[in-house]
């Protein structure tokens, strides 16, 4: 964007355009068209094409040249806060639908950190820096990244107390792609358009966000080694049958969940009772998860709950419950089960239908994954209709 900028600079063109903004993200998907899943290529654009729209349309006032010199450096200043008030709330809300998809996150105080940081960046950290790399071929720069680094440790005091005040960390639960397309159709159509049709962007904007928020959440987790399982209780809350040591994935579903608690957090054992052989759990609707540590626990559990994993092979006696054992999550790797009212919907991380060159289990003999139910053989792949239980 800078070498745009300044190459419109030198041609007398305008630098500040949606045009700029397209050729730079044409240049980026270029050189890794990979980027435009990553959070970072979808933050900085939606960020960058809201402050050009504003900037285009919602400048604040310029002082009077013809005023008093007391009168024009009071409204440049009152310009200058209110700029920086207005862009640090347009970057934030255009940011906000990606930041809440990719880390579960909000900014409550996104404005009052940037109010705090963006002075010392503008005046401080960047011409310095600047002077820094003018200076490098002489040896004179010591003194310039000296400064600029204690700018930086301006940023960073102000993010910790900024992140410290209560209420400083919004939690946002998971949802599917389709709320964050919504959303960036209307962030586009505002953005964009100049007529009133424009406005038609908002009504999607917050159909995004209402999706989002009402985005249903699974029921049981089984993480892709089938040795980490969480339910969802009475309470609403996750609980933990069996972690065997794994953190990673129950962070990510506490994360995913908007759940404050760490891993470590006792709470997590909570309904849960477990002995030498297995683990049950209790959902909110009544109905049994078991997780299988052992062998002998196959012909019990399956008998009375309707959900049972296991990261060993089940033997091959039909089972009247749910069934993911090896076979199943080998070929299918993480799975969330929700209930929907009379039977369980299934999501799975590898599914049957979407192979990829890398993870192709064609040909594979252990591929064949299975899920036990009412009438289901215990050799067939798993079906959404082959997801259900007894009531």
């Amino acid at each position: 964007m800078i070498a745009i900028v300044l190459a419109g600079v030198i041609v007398d063109r305008a630098a500040l355009t949606f045009r700029t903004l397209a050729v730079a993200a044409l240049v980026v998907l270029l050189l890794a068209p990979q980027a435009v899943a990553h959070p970072s290529f979808q933050m900085s654009f939606a960020a960058t094409l809201a402050l050009i729209a504003t900037y285009q349309r919602a400048l604040p006032w310029q002082p009077d040249s013809d005023s008093s010199l007391g009168r024009r450096v009071a409204l440049w200043g009152v310009r200058e806060v209110t700029a920086l008030l207005l862009a640090s709330l347009v970057a934030g809300l255009a940011t906000t639908p990606y930041a809440a998809y990719h880390f579960h996150r909000l900014a409550a105080y996104g404005v009052l950190a940037n109010l705090l940081a963006m002075p010392v960046v503008s005046a401080l950290v960047m011409p310095v820096g600047i002077l820094g790399v003018v200076t490098m071929p002489f040896g004179f720069d010591a003194v310039f990244w000296r400064l600029m680094g204690d700018g930086i440790d301006w940023m960073i005091r102000v993010a910790l107390w900024v992140s410290a005040l209560p209420g400083a960390v919004g939690r946002m639960p998971a949802f599917g792609t389709g709320p964050l397309l919504a959303g960036t159709a209307g962030l586009l159509l505002v953005c964009l358009l100049r007529t009133p049709f424009r406005w038609c962007g908002a009504i999607l904007v917050i159909a995004d966000a209402y999706c989002a928020v009402m985005t249903p959440r699974p029921d049981v987790l089984i993480a892709n080694d089938g040795q980490t399982v969480a339910i969802r209780g009475q309470d609403g809350q996750i609980s933990v049958l069996h972690s065997a040591r794994d953190n990673f994935a129950i962070k990510d579903w506490l994360a995913a969940d908007a759940d404050a608690r760490t891993p470590k957090d006792a709470s997590l054992r909570r309904g849960v009772s477990c002995d030498a052989i297995g683990c049950i759990g209790t959902l909110g609707n009544g109905r049994l998860v078991s997780m299988v540590l052992e062998a002998e626990a196959f012909a019990e559990d399956c008998a009375r709950a309707a959900v049972v994993v296991s990261a060993r092979d089940a033997p091959s006696t039909s089972c009247a419950a749910i069934l993911i054992d090896r076979e199943v999550w080998r070929s299918r790797a993480a799975i969330a089960l929700r209930w929907t009212g009379d039977r369980f919907e299934q999501t799975v991380a590898r599914p049957a239908d979407q192979e990829r060159p890398w993870t192709s289990v064609a040909g594979n003999p252990a591929s064949n994954g299975r899920a036990s139910a009412p009438g289901a053989s215990s050799e067939a792949t798993p079906r959404p209709e082959a997801f259900e239980a007894d009531d």
